[in-house]
Parts: structure tokens; sequence; C-alpha cells
């Protein structure tokens, strides 16, 4: 029988702004290097990194449940100038987050 994934829970936050710059920083530069350098790239990471820092202000630290807000607040961004979209970038900063944490993400373990 299959165990469900236990959730994963992001340690405080100690220093929201240097929090946010460092997703900042790494989410605009996982972007351009996936497909292409482009200008809106750091509106972006801009955007996700307010939503990400606004939710762990507000006591959020449970990994899946920022994901989810990501995509829910993302969905307003204007994506046409871009090759991503909403669940990209929150499936993105997830990734960016657990690799941060030194969560292997391969393979469901």
């Amino acid at each position: 029988m299959t165990q469900p994934i236990p959730p994963i829970t992001l340690p405080p936050m100690q220093d929201p702004q240097q929090e946010g710059e460092w997703l900042r920083n790494t989410l605009q530069t996982w972007l351009d290097r996936e497909f292409l350098p482009e200008p809106i790239n750091q509106k972006i990471a801009q955007r996700a990194s307010q939503i990400f820092v606004r939710q762990r202000l507000e006591g959020e630290n449970d990994l899946g449940s920022l994901v989810i807000a990501i995509v829910t607040e993302m969905q307003a961004f204007d994506f046409s100038k871009s090759f991503y979209s909403e669940f990209a970038i929150a499936n993105a900063v997830s990734d960016l987050l657990l690799d941060s944490l030194g969560i292997d993400r391969c393979c469901g373990q």
C-alpha cells in the first residue's frame, strides 16, 4: 500500500527581506536559464517573491499551501509575454525551496 507523502514545513522566517531577495534572484536566474532571458522574467520573479513573503509573514510555513497560494495569486498575472504559467512558477518555487533545504525531490523521495 502506498504511503502519503508527508507535508514539508519550512522553518520559521528569520529575515523576510533576505528571503524575498533570495527567492527573487534565484527564481529569475532559473527563469532566464530555462528558456530565454526575457525582461518579463524579472516581473514574474518579483511578483512570486512578494506572494511568498506575504504568505510567510502571515504564518504560512507549509510548502504545499505556499505552492497553492502562488498558483492562485499568479493567475492574475499577465503571462502573455512569457513561456511560463502560474503552475510552472509555483513548481519552480517549490523546487528551489526544496533544493535550498537539501531535500531530494527526485522520484517522490
